[in-house]
């Protein structure tokens, strides 16, 4: 080869060559931006609770949890009771339901000195507008407290004119009586069915734990 030949070698570089390299260079940028494309074509979109926002059912979740309007601060219903005799304060007063005469007393601020607890059924439930009166020593048993309940049907409990029959009563109905609690009415009761029931009033002092102090207190309350 002559000195001229390899001078235009050197000062003329080879164009195809430098064609092809850009050439490939475009190609592969293309094909990076295809792939990304694509890529971002087939990306799941992100919901709506990966953004922070709650969904409708979590929404739903929340609320459900909530306390319903007004469940709060509900108020049990209360008995009034007219508390008079020997009581500290007597008085009307509140008393939740279910109360016994012993928290009716209570309430009006205890027995008085001169009280005589001995008359009255300290364990029956006080019901609602009833008039408690605490006798005093030397007092007279009170009658019968008027619940405010239908008398039952003749032959059974107290009569019109407010005695207990002791053959017909039911406990409940003697333990209504002064000085007579649920151990002394079912003493009661065992005696009337061991003895074919009651020939008369007097009877009584034939039960075990009845005295004359009890006996005088039921005298006048009681029949057969």
């Amino acid at each position: 080869m002559s000195e001229s030949e390899l001078a235009d070698l050197f000062e003329r570089p080879s164009r195809p060559r430098l064609r092809i390299g850009v050439g490939a260079a475009v190609v592969l940028v293309l094909v990076v931006l295809a792939g990304a494309i694509a890529i971002a074509a087939f990306r799941p979109t992100p919901s709506l609770g990966a953004i922070g926002v709650p969904s409708p059912s979590a929404s739903f979740e929340l609320e459900s949890t909530e306390a319903p309007a007004g469940s709060e601060g509900a108020t049990t219903e209360t008995l009034l009771v007219h508390v008079v005799g020997a009581v500290g304060a007597p008085g009307v007063y509140e008393v939740p339901p279910g109360a016994r005469v012993v928290d009716g007393i209570a309430a009006a601020g205890g027995l008085a000195s001169d009280a005589d607890p001995s008359l009255l059924n300290m364990a029956r439930m006080l019901v609602d507008g009833e008039q408690l009166h605490v006798p005093r020593l030397g007092e007279a048993p009170p009658a019968p407290v008027a619940t405010g309940v239908e008398p039952p049907a003749a032959g059974g409990g107290p009569s019109a004119g407010g005695v207990v029959n002791l053959n017909t009563a039911t406990a409940a109905e003697l333990e209504e009586l002064p000085r007579i609690g649920p151990a002394m009415s079912a003493r009661i009761i065992d005696y009337r069915e061991q003895n074919d029931g009651f020939t008369a009033v007097e009877d009584l002092l034939e039960v075990a734990g009845v005295g004359d102090a009890t006996y005088e207190g039921l005298v006048d309350l009681v029949t057969v």
